[in-house]
């Protein structure tokens, strides 16, 4: 289940990343807005792994 949660946070960060993107591109700053916010969205959930990573070994 880990491994699932791992790579649902690089996803979420990749599609963040892309949808920030498109947004700086088309001059549409809600967009861009929305995709820094799933690049947070996975930044947590990753460190949230890495977090239970830490306390299992």
């Amino acid at each position: 289940m880990a491994r699932q949660e791992k790579a649902k946070a690089k996803m979420e960060q990749a599609k963040g990343k892309a949808k920030e993107a498109a947004g700086r591109a088309v001059g549409n700053e809600r967009m861009t807005a929305e995709g820094r916010a799933e690049q947070a969205k996975g930044d947590v959930r990753q460190a949230k792994e890495k977090a239970k990573d830490a306390t299992r070994h």
